[in-house]
């Protein structure tokens, strides 16, 4: 076979797309319809908390069009970080979605289930041995850490996809990925150039986000060769250009041209990118460097507290110009009030939009300068009571709080809620952020399988 044909529907399963951009992929045959379902991008958590960021009614939607399409195509549909990260309680939500969708419309195919959350005592285990290595910025971890994780999961290259490709799975639902694996494993079953088809990947896995005007919800075409692959978006509103296609390459990497992942690394210094349509990119010259040993990234998150936040608009100029001053005055006005009541282990923040709200977390960040702020006030503490405490009294204080100039006596803050004070229940942070030494590329993913005929197990 000359030419390997990858369907992309989305850029996240449950972003959507729009049915004529998918008409025209399955238009050109595709071999196989692959889709990345999560990301660690919405933070630590979803994969603390077991739930997905994708609506589940959305998911089904998207699910709904690919698979029957993809059965009566013959070709197998392939989703990588089920449920949006992947652990355990996120894949079993995405197989349930897939036996409704089975039931309701009475289809017959074979699904193969492949988990990627890890055993805390293998993980552990691999520690005391030294095969454990931080991914920076992340520090070395001990086994309390490894404890205190809800979570862990590992990401799945391409080779697991392979194996259940190979016991005939016709849809495979899998946990944490690599995500060009999901791309490529069909790819390089085949006998593809391994380099290329995980570039190839690596640019699919976000859709038409690498198109012009980029979108999230909308279709992307891989065209696999020998030495090359072509990319085509699939709606005349948009079009691939070297620029777009360059850029995503970049997109999510901090060296362009070294893109790690389980078992090496892509090299692209020798990379081109054509155009070889009005839309249509060439791209040519990736190689694949595997490492000495075998590596996979695990991911894993520990509960750190419950968290209160408290949205609110300033318009006065004068407050606005001591906003800073405000803000430490109100923050020691909460310490001092529970440091003698037993309230002293929590966080508290503010963070100004119109002032610094997005650059807050980089020192030496440029202050724009707006004449109206919106604070958002944020309290996180050992339970969601204290939380709220926290939160109410720092948002009391500030509302009613006097500073040199004043002129009006009513409250300092606009609240666009009623109730002002929002509960969101617990936090997460990543505690672990790092590689994993392993004897082999599947031992920690095993594959489970359901046949399902008109519908039934």
């Amino acid at each position: 076979m000359e030419e390997l044909r990858v369907l992309s529907p989305t850029a996240i399963l449950g972003y959507g797309f729009p049915m004529e951009s998918f008409v025209e992929g399955m238009k050109r045959d595709p071999h196989v319809i692959a889709v990345d379902a999560g990301s660690s991008d919405p933070g630590p958590y979803y994969l603390g908390a077991g739930k997905s960021f994708t609506d589940r009614n959305s998911v089904k939607r998207d699910l709904e069009i690919m698979i029957p399409a993809a059965i009566e195509a013959g070709i197998p549909v392939i989703v990588g970080t089920a449920g949006g990260s992947g652990a355990t309680p996120h894949l079993d939500w995405a197989v349930d979605i897939v036996k409704e969708i089975a039931r309701e419309n009475k289809l017959s195919f074979k699904m193969a289930i492949i988990g990627s959350e890890l055993d805390k005592e293998l993980v552990k285990e691999k520690l005391r041995r030294g095969q454990v290595t931080p991914l920076h910025p992340a520090k070395e971890i001990a086994e309390k850490d490894v404890d205190e994780a809800v979570h862990i999961v590992a990401q799945i290259g391409e080779e697991p996809y392979i194996k259940a490709l190979d016991e005939g799975a016709n849809v495979i639902i899998a946990g944490r990925s690599y995500d060009p694996a999901v791309f490529a494993a069909l790819a390089i079953k085949q006998g593809y150039d391994k380099a290329l088809a995980l570039h190839m990947g690596k640019i699919l896995e976000c859709a038409a986000i690498a198109a012009l005007p980029g979108s999230g919800s909308d279709c992307m075409f891989g065209y696999l060769r020998r030495d090359h692959f072509v990319l085509e978006p699939l709606s005349p509103l948009r079009k691939c250009t070297t620029l777009s296609i360059a850029a995503h390459t970049l997109y999510e990497k901090t060296n362009p041209y070294v893109l790690p992942g389980p078992g090496g690394a892509l090299d692209l210094h020798a990379c081109t990118f054509t155009q070889v349509d009005d839309n249509k990119v060439k791209v040519a010259g990736s190689k694949f460097v595997p490492t000495d040993k075998f590596f996979v990234k695990l991911e894993g998150v520990r509960r750190v507290g419950y968290r209160t936040i408290s949205c609110a608009g300033v318009k006065d100029p004068i407050m606005i110009s001591k906003i800073d001053d405000i803000v430490r005055s109100v923050k020691d006005r909460v310490k001092n009030n529970f440091e003698h009541y037993g309230i002293t282990d929590f966080y508290l923040d503010f963070k100004i939009y119109g002032k610094k709200g997005v650059m807050a977390m980089f020192k030496g960040a440029e202050e724009s300068h707006s004449d109206e702020l919106l604070i958002i006030i944020e309290a996180v503490a050992a339970t969601q009571e204290q939380a709220n405490t926290i939160c109410g009294f720092a948002r009391s204080t500030m509302l009613h709080f006097g500073y040199e100039g004043r002129i009006a006596t009513a409250g300092n803050l606009a609240f666009p809620f009623s109730p002002s004070d929002a509960k969101m229940g617990e936090v997460f942070e990543f505690n672990i952020y790092h590689l994993m030494q392993v004897d082999n590329s599947t031992e920690l993913f095993p594959a489970r399988y359901i046949s399902f005929n008109q519908g039934k197990e």
